[in-house]
């Protein structure tokens, strides 16, 4: 194929290449799109006021549609059982989420309340001391599902003295070592509630900006490799 001076000669063999990784790295880039888009749509979910506060109770069921819906639960907190979620950060600090049962009121069932970020102690032997009363009470705030699959930096430590520190909320786990059941949810205690840390919630840990530029980089891969394509097998003739 010429284009006046120009003669385009590509290779059957680098043609199919480099179709299949254009494929490929337009599909990434799309991809990442996509995503910007569920993040964007789930921010703006998790902004909006509840308008339905949903009541825990021990036979409640339909978890699953209840990522992020505000809620709230009567009991109390068991403070002689608490968990130490381990590797979480806050303004660039290590520490632990604090994960107290609460036992729902007339019942043996319980819900594990996050109440927040907690620093370190001075060194990983010597564990915070979450302390909590255990009056009856009233908490509210969003639910969260726990993670499926978790990044465990080596394996768990066995525990002998509570509070337990944990690597991940497996839900069965944690109710082999409480001896009772627990619903298969997370409370996020509400910022404004009493008895918590330090309490900044997201729904997802990146916004939509980080998905819009890897979707910008594998576009540009793409463009490269195309221009590469050209050049490589455009020739001048005379």
């Amino acid at each position: 194929m010429r284009f006046g001076s120009l003669e385009f000669t590509p290779g059957r063999w680098p043609t199919l290449v480099t179709a299949l990784l254009l494929g490929l790295l337009t599909s990434l880039g799309f991809w990442q799109l996509d995503r910007a888009e569920q993040t964007r749509a789930l921010l703006g979910k998790y902004s909006q006021k509840a308008q339905t506060v949903i009541q825990l109770e021990p036979h409640l069921s339909g978890f699953g549609e209840l990522q992020f819906q505000w809620a709230e639960a009567s009991g109390s907190y068991d403070n002689d059982h608490q968990f130490l979620l381990d590797n979480m950060t806050h303004n660039g600090r290590v520490g632990y989420h604090v994960l107290t049962p609460l036992r729902l009121r007339g019942s043996g069932v319980g819900v594990l309340v996050n109440r927040g970020w907690i620093p370190i102690g001075a060194t990983r032997a010597q564990l915070p001391d979450p302390e909590v009363g255990e009056l009856p009470r009233r908490v509210s705030g969003r639910l969260r599902l726990p993670a499926t699959e978790t990044f465990m930096l080596g394996a768990e430590q066995p525990r002998e003295v509570w509070p337990y520190r944990i690597q991940r909320i497996r839900i069965s786990d944690l109710e082999r070592e409480l001896g009772y059941p627990l619903l298969p949810v997370v409370l996020l205690l509400d910022e404004q509630q009493e008895d918590g840390f330090a309490r900044e919630w997201r729904p997802v840990r990146y916004g939509p900006e980080r998905n819009i530029g890897y979707a910008v980089q594998w576009f540009g891969l793409a463009l490269v490799l195309l221009i590469i394509y050209l050049v490589v097998n455009t020739r001048k003739v005379t």
